[in-house]
């Protein structure tokens, strides 16, 4: 029989904030990924330039990915998404130095447009190698990116109800950020196709909403007692706790295609987790949904991006996704300025006005008779630019 793994939970102060950006690399000619990730990080690392100190002594950094194409940057700790995002930005640049010389362009999104899963290469480490055997045809076809949100909790009492009350957030967060709806050069009909690509791993997707830590434990042992894991952090779910890091980190958003998008989708992340903290320190009971509606939510928003109509109680009342967030923007402004990401937040009324991602490429498409080459370019100039351009 296995015995519960067990998790510690990481000191983290109270709604401070980090980002993990998952981004690829392009080669301009041909607009197709290039399998240059670990040169990158060679060429960073030879010119003492893999870590970066921010202005509150933190530390931010590039790593590796899963596939070659990819490079993450890691923002350390800050108290705000501004501070976070200023080393996100100084990490770009700096990743620049050596990008451009070597004639490769960034970019963001959550897939590539047209980039062919035989055409691409698994990094070298061992777990690489496993995770690639384990999951066969689907593991070939994770060319996908993320935006990783984490923000610090206090205790570690408060993880698993803020994880649950969160999935109630799901489709506003899908919606906001879908930036996939091609895949291997088709139009998949989704706003979003990376979420339910990387849900076919058993340990990815959503997580099982769990009561107890001691349950969250137990699970944890399963799943290394049967081999499905080697450690509690390769439980990809789209929100999960960071015992190491003692934060709750959402993973709901595709990969955003600017900088400034980027900061926005974390404010409101930041916000809504400290807003569900704080009524946790009233003694409120948090929504949440039942599970079935939580998938269904996931699923809707996925495919329809801001179109859709999404489950906004427990009850099954219904409502388009895009109200639901204006509603929940007017909640959330004192929060924002009590966090000090009051202008970030307000982005999110940029996206509900001139559309996210999805449908920026999908009007490029449209305006060059299905082309996806322009496509690509087009998100390359806005990783360029660090904010939307019209599409």
């Amino acid at each position: 029989m296995s015995s519960p793994l067990r998790l510690g939970f990481g000191a983290s102060p109270r709604s401070t904030v980090g980002l993990e950006w998952e981004i690829g690399l392009v080669e301009p000619g041909t607009a197709d990924l290039c399998q240059a990730g670990p040169e990158v990080l060679e060429a960073l690392a030879r010119g003492g330039g893999n870590q970066q100190q921010g202005p509150a002594g933190y530390t931010a950094h590039v790593t590796g990915e899963f596939m070659k194409n990819t490079i993450e940057l890691v923002s350390g700790v800050g108290r705000t998404v501004a501070d976070a995002g200023a080393d996100l930005s100084r990490t770009l640049d700096r990743v620049r130095t050596v990008t451009d010389p070597m004639g490769l362009e960034l970019m963001g999104g959550g897939t590539h447009p047209f980039a062919k899963g035989a055409d691409q290469e698994i990094g070298e480490k061992e777990r690489y190698a496993r995770i690639r055997e384990r999951t066969g045809v689907w593991g070939a076809q994770l060319i996908i990116w993320g935006l990783h949100v984490h923000v610090g909790i206090e205790h570690r009492d408060k993880a698993l109800p803020l994880m649950r009350a969160m999935l109630k957030y799901f489709p506003h967060l899908q919606a906001l950020s879908a930036g996939s709806p091609y895949w291997a050069g088709e139009h998949t009909g989704f706003a979003s196709n990376r979420s339910l690509l990387f849900q076919q791993i058993p340990s990815s997707g959503l997580p099982v909403a769990f009561e107890t830590w001691q349950e969250l434990e137990a699970y944890a042992g399963d799943m290394l007692h049967i081999g499905a894991v080697e450690a509690f952090n390769e439980v990809h779910w789209d929100v999960r706790p960071s015992p190491k890091f003692g934060t709750l980190e959402v993973r709901v958003c595709d990969g955003p295609t600017n900088l400034t998008e980027a900061l926005t989708l974390a404010a409101l992340v930041h916000c809504l987790v400290e807003h569900l903290s704080t009524q946790l320190d009233h003694g409120r009971e948090l929504v949440e949904l039942p599970p079935w509606f939580v998938a269904e939510n996931k699923f809707r928003s996925a495919r329809y991006g801001l179109d859709a109509t999404v489950i906004l109680d427990a009850h099954g009342n219904q409502g388009p996704v895009a109200d639901a967030i204006g509603k929940l923007l007017v909640e959330l402004e004192p929060v924002a300025h009590r966090l000090g990401c009051a202008a970030e937040l307000a982005g999110v009324r940029d996206i509900l006005r001139t559309g996210p991602s999805y449908r920026r490429q999908e009007q490029v498409a449209a305006a060059h008779d299905g082309d996806l080459v322009p496509v690509v370019r087009a998100m390359l100039a806005e990783m360029r630019t660090g904010r939307p351009l019209p599409g």
